[in-house]
């Protein structure tokens, strides 16, 4: 399958996202049900993260490739041809990075792609502890902030249920995809 920028964009406004298969490595689209949401309007971050936050400085897209470098661990399913694709992306200005630094030095994040009002979060990491956790709340502030609609995570794993993440079905996550696509908010 060949990954582009234009087939990355067109399977994420029809509930699909790109995945290697973990044995055998061959990249296919997924659709999973139930799927993995932060609800902007309902979201929590924890007290005691709030706190380590103010050992990091935050950035948006100081080094996208960076990030998804640091993402794209060998237990990973983020091969060369994937990240190619989203650093075409990011160069069109619709892929982006969250950054945490700490002391010059990048620290953690996460990547995703904007569409509308969705952000799809693909990856994140973390080279300090609680950097990673500390990106995902500057991400979920901003889209708040800048009136997106969906955060899109794919599925529930424990560092992201805790700050409120749901499934939800497929037929709701179309219709929330559908509605946050007709919104057109500034990064």
């Amino acid at each position: 399958m060949k990954l582009t920028p234009e087939s990355i964009l067109a399977a994420y406004r029809n509930g699909l996202f790109p995945m290697a298969d973990p044995s055998s490595k061959r990249l296919g689209w997924y659709d999973a049900d139930p799927r993995g949401v932060i609800p902007l309007d309902a979201y929590h971050v924890p007290r005691r993260l709030r706190r380590y936050m103010k050992q990091f400085e935050f950035a948006i897209d100081r080094n996208f490739e960076g990030v998804i470098d640091g993402c794209a661990r060998p237990v990973t399913w983020i091969s060369k041809d994937i990240r190619d694709a989203y650093v075409a992306l990011h160069r069109r200005g619709q892929a982006h990075s969250v950054e945490a630094w700490k002391d010059g030095a990048l620290a953690g994040g996460l990547y995703g792609v904007r569409i509308g009002g969705a952000f799809m979060a693909e990856s994140m990491f973390h080279r300090e502890s609680n950097a990673s956790g500390a990106a995902l709340a500057t991400l979920l502030d901003r889209l708040k902030e800048k009136g997106f609609a969906l955060l899109d995570i794919q599925q529930v794993l424990p560092n992201t249920a805790r700050f409120g993440a749901v499934e939800i079905s497929r037929e709701d996550y179309l219709w929330r995809l559908a509605a946050a696509l007709q919104l057109s908010p500034s990064w």
